[in-house]
């Protein structure tokens, strides 16, 4: 197991799938299962859309078809 931080929320994240992960990689995680390595540009890229879309939702932006 690991502890992960997105954005100052921890969680943690089995590394079963992923044994290679070391402290300080970034890695995708679903279900509570980190799945795969990425490197920091895109993980920062990621979290930025994330914020994004977020702030969207939040700010009352449309309805998505």
């Amino acid at each position: 197991m690991a502890t992960i931080d997105v954005d100052g929320v921890q969680r943690q994240a089995s590394l079963l799938l992923l044994e290679e992960a070391g402290v300080g990689d970034y890695v995708i995680v679903h279900a509570g299962f980190a799945i795969q390595k990425i490197d920091e540009a895109a993980a920062l890229e990621t979290l930025r859309f994330l914020k994004e879309a977020a702030a969207f939702v939040e700010g009352g932006g449309g309805e998505l078809n």
